[in-house]
């Protein structure tokens, strides 16, 4: 089942830094990412409504390297 709420854009540049990758899976407090068998970055969709927003991931990372999309409307017309 496709997320509801948001979905997170991971920029390729990611998939170069092992650390980075590991740094995020290790953070996330609703465990949203992992790494594949490929050792690429991907998030797990089940979790990805789970998302507080607290932004850990966007600020481990550099240049728009996460980008996190709400797909609701936040005001309430």
């Amino acid at each position: 089942m496709p997320a509801m709420f948001i979905a997170i854009e991971i920029d390729n540049s990611v998939h170069k830094d092992q650390d980075l990758c590991n740094r995020l899976v290790s953070m996330c407090p609703v465990d949203i990412f992992e790494i594949s068998e490929n050792s690429q970055l991907i998030t797990i969709e089940e979790n990805l409504d789970e998302c507080t927003l607290c932004n850990l991931c966007i600020e481990a990372s550099s240049d728009e390297q996460i980008k996190i999309e709400k797909l609701y409307r936040s005001d309430s017309n």
